[in-house]
């Protein structure tokens, strides 16, 4: 294979497969995953270090092993949005944040999150060109420090969580968790990896996929319904809407994937966030 051709590796998150993936380019990791998934890639990335890691934001799905590479791989640059780099330099605000999510859960879901020193980080602000022909966009909306990359050589845009979750023959979902979903940014940020033209979204949770504008066109179609899902119902009844769309579209199987990646009381929690600050910006 090409040393260009985007390659993905399942990280077999707590031993099922397709919840999260790293994607890798040339010499490149975007979104490595968790500390706890180390073990089903650190052989490969042995066999071929990385030059740098690209993060799409600092959740810890997705860039949770970040430090713990860094640590190994000495030369190893690490590139976030600026908004993020506080966070990967001094994770203890992080952590506190997610431990209220997660509970006695942290270390088995996401292992052990090590600081990265600020002299590896690459603070972006979207915009920038990046060696191996990877552009930068600023795509906020799941995150606010979320940043997609379009590898120009491959057309793939690497699109972190901004253009959904869609696993094997499953729906266009939108994981929306707290603490910062901004669902109008999001609508945005769409229309930024749709402006690009890409060959093909690449996703962590789960895959790659060239029906681009059919996904982005879903994904929209899903925000509006969750908008005014969570608006309307308490979180009980939020999520057995959530479940009576993956029943109907997806395996039992395929289902339980998507309750792993995304789960449902969690996106309850951070859509209403956003209407609470969006009704109190308005009063």
């Amino acid at each position: 294979m090409p040393s260009d051709e985007p390659q993905l590796t399942d990280l077999m998150h707590l031993g099922r497969e397709k919840v999260i993936g790293a994607w890798r380019v040339g010499d490149v990791i975007i979104d490595p995953g968790p500390a706890s998934c180390l073990p089903a890639q650190i052989a490969e990335l042995e066999r071929r270090p990385p030059r740098a890691l690209l993060l799409t934001h600092i959740h810890l799905d997705h860039a949770g092993a970040a430090g713990s590479l860094a640590a190994r791989f000495e030369d190893l640059e690490v590139c976030v949005h600026e908004r993020g780099a506080p966070h990967l330099a001094d994770p203890s605000r992080l952590l506190a944040s997610a431990e209220r999510l997660y509970g006695a859960d942290m270390q088995r879901l996401w292992g052990e999150v090590l600081p990265v020193a600020p002299e590896r980080i690459r603070a972006l602000s979207g915009g920038e060109s990046l060696p191996g022909g990877l552009r930068v966009a600023y795509t906020p909306g799941h995150a606010s420090h979320h940043v997609a990359y379009l590898h120009e050589p491959s057309g793939f845009a690497f699109a972190g969580d901004v253009a959904g979750v869609r696993i094997a023959a499953g729906p266009t979902l939108a994981p929306t968790p707290p603490p910062d979903i901004d669902l109008a940014a999001w609508r945005e940020s769409i229309d930024a990896i749709s402006g690009w033209r890409p060959a093909a979204l690449a996703i962590t949770h789960f895959g790659s996929y060239e029906d681009v504008e059919s996904q982005l066109g879903r994904l929209r179609e899903y925000l509006d319904e969750i908008e005014t899902d969570a608006a309307r119902l308490d979180e009980q009844a939020f999520a057995a809407a959530y479940r009576a769309r993956l029943a109907a579209a997806a395996s039992d199987a395929t289902a339980a994937t998507y309750e792993q990646a995304m789960p449902p009381g969690q996106s309850y929690a951070g859509l209403r966030r956003h209407l609470e600050r969006a009704r109190d910006a308005g009063s």
